[in-house]
């Protein structure tokens, strides 16, 4: 299985730091936060793994290289200047990704799930698994409900986080152009389908969204 980590973001949430490097570059415990997903994803046996690039992306590759640091093969899909949101960049990637179900890592989550717990593969008619989260007490609202048959459900309250790691196959971007646009319609559809499965995690999970949550990370990991 291939995976993708999601790199192309602005950070804007993070300035002044991300004005000088993007978010995935921002240290966590002394290394940059893709550098633990890459870690990770080399124990669990990923060997092949696609980041997006977007704001200032070439400093990924020129901090990351081509990936044999980690035995594995890193492909990078340049988005420029102006990155084309979680769809878009999906959708650009395609061409790398192959035929078959992939994983997703957004590049700004620090979470201690066990990539080698991750199924290699989805339900014959599923379109996307996702792993969500208890909803902490610094959000206001959730993002999913998960059924005890582990269906996702987008319901009017919903009392779970996701996570921003997830499966999906291909087919969840049939008909999409390479252009700016979010995946959550495409996904809010195909859980309307009951096409998409849910995994709770409920270890350690955060979003290294705000000066403020990194620094409750660092503070955790120090």
């Amino acid at each position: 299985m291939k995976a993708m980590i999601l790199a192309a973001g602005y950070g804007k949430r993070l300035r002044p730091l991300t004005d000088r490097i993007p978010k995935p570059l921002v240290e966590v415990g002394g290394k940059p936060l893709v550098v633990h997903h890459l870690e990770k994803l080399a124990a669990a046996g990923f060997r092949e793994v696609v980041i997006n690039l977007g704001h200032l992306g070439s400093k990924i590759p020129e901090a990351l290289g081509d990936g044999s640091k980690w035995a594995m093969r890193i492909d990078y899909s340049d988005e420029g200047p102006d990155p084309l949101e979680t769809g878009g960049g999906l959708a650009k990637a395609l061409p790398l990704l192959g035929q078959d179900a992939f994983l997703v890592v957004n590049g700004d989550v620090w979470c201690d799930l066990d990539f080698s717990t991750i199924p290699q593969s989805l339900q014959p008619r599923d379109d996307a698994l996702l792993y969500l989260a208890p909803q902490p007490s610094w959000r206001d609202r959730g993002d999913f409900s998960l059924t005890k048959e582990g269906r996702v459900q987008a319901i009017e309250e919903p009392d779970l986080l996701y996570t921003g790691i997830a499966l999906y196959h291909p087919r969840i971007l049939d008909g999409a152009k390479v252009e700016k646009f979010s995946i959550v319609p495409r996904l809010k559809d195909a859980i309307a389908k009951n096409r998409v499965g849910g995994i709770l995690h409920e270890g350690v999970w955060d979003d290294v969204g705000t000066p403020e949550r990194l620094e409750a990370i660092q503070r955790g990991v120090g």
